[in-house]
């Protein structure tokens, strides 16, 4: 079994300072590293070969170090020989390629010899994964800054002795050990973060003889609560209990405060220590909105998933699309742009984001799994507009929470309603009354051969209208 635990590290000044130079020349190395791969990709399939003047023959551009050829003169390494005699997989990635030219960067710049050698291939191996995520879906690999490059990696030699840590090339550190670690389990990789209220480390740790959890199987599933998230109340469950929205961020005294730091910062003179002091106190003060909203999450996650119920249903909400931009209107006569609405829309984004529905489904999966039990997302669409009496669907039927049929006068609160409505539409699939019960099975099984996800301990998700989650 894996797992994580994150500690706040206790350094000295000295270690301080020099791990901000490592975040600062690892971030260096990875903007050249993608950099490069882009130049890569545009000579070869972009531009493609060229004309030699003086040769007059065709040629290829090797002006970036990663290239077809490869520029290192040695694209080539040594596989294992199978029983025909011939090379498994000779062909180098651009991965190996930068990562084997790492002891020629600190023969160049010998200030890179500070740093841990597993450290700077973590750093190319974490560039190595944006590019995965982008081949699976996700956003193209960006060139990273100081504020969202703020982490490194260790692969090995970090050792742990009561509140001491001790870390290649940093020496021992000591930090608060707030969780003991528990025997049998090993020290498998490092991460040191910075944050604006410090430093902390996480330690993933495991332990092979504790298998991995499991939960029930969709046969053996008799009750399931069903859940519908909104913003006025974080969350509706369909056994009609609700559970407030408190508004970390976007309460009337927070949304004064932010405004008043932040206030503070732009008067200062742009790279003067008083403005790097008053952007600490706001990194700060958003830190801790974020660690309430977190500490509040896993309160509510702990409540949804300790109820005697077999299966969670939750809604497969497209989060990244409800909070994109309105599309822009032009007047056809004019040429000038019309309202969109999206002065109005910002309010909402606004709520939607300090709710984190994402995060909190996350923490309810996380929780389920390790309980045994089972996360089944359904397709929210009408679910607050269809009358649980006649099943008609009208959006003039509901009126803000209110939800009264105009078929047949049937009432109810409208999200409470949409919560039993996802409760039955999940015990219909694990029942066998619908159709989709066979593509949800085979979801099941997809979802349990992945091995790992953002916590380490489950499978990511892909889009579908019907998502169930086991270990």
């Amino acid at each position: 079994m894996l797992t994580n635990y994150v500690y706040k590290l206790r350094p000295n000044v000295a270690q301080t300072n020099k791990m901000d130079g490592w975040l600062d020349m690892l971030r260096s190395t990875y903007n050249w590293s993608l950099a490069d791969r882009i130049a890569q990709y545009n000579q070869q399939f972009i531009q493609g070969d060229y004309c030699d003047i003086r040769t007059k023959s065709e040629a290829c551009p090797l002006t970036c170090f990663v290239s077809k050829n490869g520029a290192s003169g040695e694209p080539w390494k040594e596989g294992k020989v199978d029983k025909d005699g011939k090379i498994k997989n000779p062909r180098r990635s651009a991965g190996d390629i930068q990562i084997t030219a790492l002891p020629e960067l600190k023969k160049a710049r010998p200030w890179f010899g500070e740093i841990d050698s597993t450290v700077l291939q973590q750093n190319v191996k974490r560039l190595d994964t944006a590019y995965k995520n982008f081949f699976e879906g996700r956003g193209f690999p960006k060139f990273k800054n100081r504020s969202n490059f703020t982490s490194f990696t260790y692969q090995m030699g970090v050792k742990i002795q009561g509140s001491k840590v001790y870390l290649p090339k940093l020496g021992w550190m000591r930090f608060f050990n707030s969780r003991s670690i528990p025997d049998g389990f090993s020290l498998k990789a490092a991460t040191v973060r910075k944050r604006q209220n410090g430093w902390y480390i996480s330690i993933r740790i495991e332990d092979k003889r504790i298998p991995d959890y499991v939960s029930k199987p969709l046969d053996e599933v008799k009750s399931v609560l069903g859940c519908d998230l909104g913003i006025t109340k974080l969350v509706h469950l369909s056994d009609r209990y609700q559970i407030d929205n408190p508004r970390f961020a976007t309460n009337k005294k927070v949304k004064r405060t932010l405004k008043i730091r932040q206030r503070r910062v732009s008067k200062k003179l742009k790279g003067s220590k008083n403005r790097r002091r008053a952007a600490s106190a706001l990194g700060r003060f958003h830190k801790k909105i974020t660690d309430k909203r977190v500490a509040y999450q896993w309160d509510i996650a702990n409540k949804i998933v300790s109820r005697k119920v077999d299966a969670i249903a939750l809604e497969d909400l497209n989060i990244s699309g409800m909070l994109k931009r309105c599309k822009v209107k032009v007047d056809e006569n004019t040429g000038r742009f019309r309202k969109n609405g999206q002065s109005r829309k910002k309010g909402l984004n606004r709520a939607i984001s300090d709710t984190s529905w994402g995060e909190l489904i996350l923490k309810i999966e996380y929780l389920a799994v390790k309980q045994g039990k089972v996360v089944i997302k359904i397709n929210p669409k009408y679910s607050s507009l269809e009358c649980r009496n006649c099943g008609h669907i009208d959006k003039s039927s509901r009126d803000g929470e209110k939800f009264i049929c105009t078929e047949c006068g049937y009432h109810e609160h409208a999200d409470i309603g949409a919560a039993k409505t996802i409760r039955d539409s999940c015990l219909e699939i694990v029942r066998g009354d619908s159709t989709k019960l066979a593509a949800g099975q085979q979801n099941a099984q997809k979802v349990s051969s992945r091995s790992m996800s953002k916590r380490g301990e489950f499978g990511n998700l892909c889009k579908q209208d019907i998502k169930i989650v086991k270990s």
